[in-house]
Parts: structure tokens; sequence; C-alpha cells
């Protein structure tokens, strides 16, 4: 498995320009924990599926900017210039779109990741792996029982690309339970 060292250097400090201030909910930890966490997650993935012809490097860039244009001033246009329309394209899908209402951008947001690369699909359920680690201890009970159902919503709607994310995945959904007590 081999990517491009020069790709992800740019496509890190880019996110890391962008992330700069932000801090993980509750936390004053930097975002860009989160972000990594995401990038191995996907690495790790991607290895543990080797009969799989990957775009590492797509893969990476997209896993690396996944909540630029959602968490941050950086739009769509901005990634284009920078990293082309495909990579653009990856992380729009894998932003949710606050115009619409809040119980139906994950359903948009997976819509729009089906119709993207099947890596986009693998960074969106590593992402969900590094969120159901510990929640924030501010959430209610009923709020962390609706982000492990969405969990499982994610899924069973993105599944059969890459059954490694997948098995981690449900098996980060099922251990969630024990932060609903």
């Amino acid at each position: 498995m081999h990517w491009n060292e020069e790709i992800y250097r740019q496509t890190l400090s880019f996110s890391a320009k962008a992330h700069a201030l932000q801090k993980i909910g509750g936390m004053e930890i930097p975002y860009l924990k989160h972000i990594s966490a995401v990038v191995m997650e996907t690495l790790s993935a991607l290895q543990h599926t080797p009969e799989r012809a990957w775009d590492i490097d797509f893969a990476l860039q997209c896993a690396l900017l996944h909540d630029v244009i959602e968490d941050t001033s950086v739009g769509y246009d901005e990634i284009v210039v920078s990293f082309g329309q495909r990579v653009a394209d990856g992380v729009l899908a894998l932003t949710k779109n606050d115009a619409l209402p809040r119980d139906q951008q994950m359903q948009d947001s997976l819509n729009r990741i089906l119709q993207q690369p099947d890596e986009v699909r693998v960074v969106k359920m590593c992402d969900r792996i590094d969120n159901l680690y510990i929640p924030p201890v501010y959430w209610t009970t009923a709020k962390r029982k609706y982000y492990q159902t969405e969990g499982q919503l994610i899924l069973d709607t993105l599944k059969g690309v890459c059954p490694y994310a997948e098995a981690r995945l449900q098996y980060k959904i099922n251990a969630y339970s024990n932060y609903l007590l």
C-alpha cells in the first residue's frame, strides 16, 4: 500500500490550518486529533482490505478534509482549487447540508456519499468509528442513543465495500451501549 507523501503533507497542512483554533467538543484537545484518528482508521481499513485497488491518496485527502467544509470557513470552491473537483466532491458528500432539517441531514449526506467512489464510504465509516469513542459528558442519554442509532444507519447504508471498517464500526456501535446506562 503506497501513497504520495507530498500530497499527504499538503493536505494535512491545509486541514491543520483550517481547524487550527478548533477543539474537540467539551475538551481542550485540538480537533486535529479527531482528523488524525480518522486518517489512521482509514489507512488501517484499506490495509486490511488488500483485495481492492484503493486510491490511497484520494482516501487520505478525503479523511484529512472530511470536516473542513462543515466546521470551518473553507468552502467547496477553495477545495476544488487546492485539490481538484474529485476530492472536493468527496468532501462535500461527507458534509451535512445545514439548509435541511436536522433529522434529514445524515440521510442526505449518506445518499450523496453513495454517489462517490467507495473510498468516501470508508472515510465516513471511519469517522463514525472515531466518534463512537467516549461521548461528551454533557450529552444526554437520549442524544447518545440517537448517535448510536445514527451510527447503525451509517453502517447499514454504506456497508458492502470494506469488511474491516464495517466490522470495526459494528463493534463500536455495540460497545457504545456502555454509555447509555
